[in-house]
């Protein structure tokens, strides 16, 4: 049982948390970030400028990691648009999950026996340039601000289900007010057992992990997993580090998905570093997902023949629970299929 806290209401008194204030003042034009990281006029880069229908969006926490003067670095390449991405592939798609067929009511995806997955928002402090919902459309399926009254009856009376993810976008891009209310009324279903959140807020910005965050954590009955998004080790600051502990000492169960991509961390030496850095951080790895094939992102594949020679590797230097699942998903099927 988790301790109880104080109501969030007390502490909020109106005010506009730090996290949020620094979410709106992120990067959002190529020219700048180009100049944050010294590669002005870099003729090796070829971005977009500013032209996308998924534009570019950093934080300056995220920013501040990318060693400077170096076009290739493996946190630029995840940010930074490029013209490959204006390439059309036949094989990729822009649902490439075909989510919006799963989809019983506004905002509530239910691919997986036993889970659903709540789309809370479009919003993220970071625009991953192989996100696989970049070009989902949000504003259609997302129900009404705050009304929730049609996904949270499906979830009462569906008693098969026993876990909520909460995902995005992000869903700490969320107040804490509104994300308390909504654990509140979970909680009040009682054949609930689990909630999940899937959130990259505490790699990319990790001032959102405030005491407002904590204290509704602490408060919910629903065994709480938090599914970070790391993909290189170089993502983890120590300002990273001291957030992950206070998920951990709040009682949150820590899991970490990494996207296998070109040019970013399709190297033995970076998986194996990255696994180290989140098992000293008390997080556990979890998956590593073959790309998802989201038109706008071909360039980062990775072949799976490629993809298993380095499991076989981190198999042969890392101990068993260090060593992430390799995994695919494909439309339609009931669950991860491992590569």
């Amino acid at each position: 049982m988790k301790k109880s806290a104080p109501i969030i209401h007390r502490l909020a008194r109106q005010h506009t948390p730090l996290w949020q204030k620094i979410q709106s003042q992120g990067v959002t034009h190529v020219g700048e970030l180009l100049e944050l990281t010294e590669l002005s006029g870099n003729s090796h880069c070829a971005p977009i400028m500013d032209t996308l229908d998924f534009p570019l969006r950093a934080s300056h926490a995220y920013i501040r990691r990318i060693e400077k003067g170096n076009p290739d670095d493996p946190l630029l390449r995840q940010i930074l648009p490029t013209l490959d991405e204006t390439i059309i592939h036949p094989d990729y798609q822009t649902d490439p999950l075909s989510e919006q067929e799963q989809m019983p009511v506004p905002g509530l995806l239910h691919k997986y026996h036993g889970r659903v997955l709540l789309t809370l928002t479009g919003a993220c402090a970071i625009h991953c340039r192989y996100c696989f919902r970049r070009h989902f459309p949000y504003n259609k399926t997302n129900p009404a601000t705050d009304n929730w009254a049609e996904a949270l009856n499906y979830i009462q009376t569906h008693p098969e289900i026993k876990e909520v993810i909460l995902s995005g976008g992000d869903p700490l891009s969320i107040s804490d007010r509104r994300l308390q209310a909504l654990s509140q009324r979970l909680d009040n279903i009682p054949h609930l057992q689990r909630l999940r959140i899937h959130s990259r807020h505490p790699i990319v910005l990790p001032e959102r992990i405030n005491e407002e965050l904590l204290i509704w954590l602490r408060q919910s009955r629903l065994q709480t997993i938090m599914v970070i998004h790391s993909n290189h080790v170089n993502e983890i600051d120590q300002a990273v580090k001291d957030g992950l502990d206070q998920l951990n000492q709040a009682g949150v169960t820590l899991l970490n998905q990494s996207v296998l991509l070109k040019g970013v961390n399709d190297n033995s030496q970076t998986l194996i570093e990255l696994s180290e850095r989140l098992l000293n951080c008390k997080v556990q790895p979890y998956y590593l997902h073959q790309l998802d094939p989201v038109q706008g992102a071909a360039h980062f594949a990775v072949s799976d023949e490629h993809a298993r020679e380095l499991i076989q590797e981190l198999h042969q230097r890392l101990p068993g629970y260090l060593l992430p699942r390799l995994v695919r998903e494909y439309a339609g099927e009931p669950g991860k299929t491992p590569l």
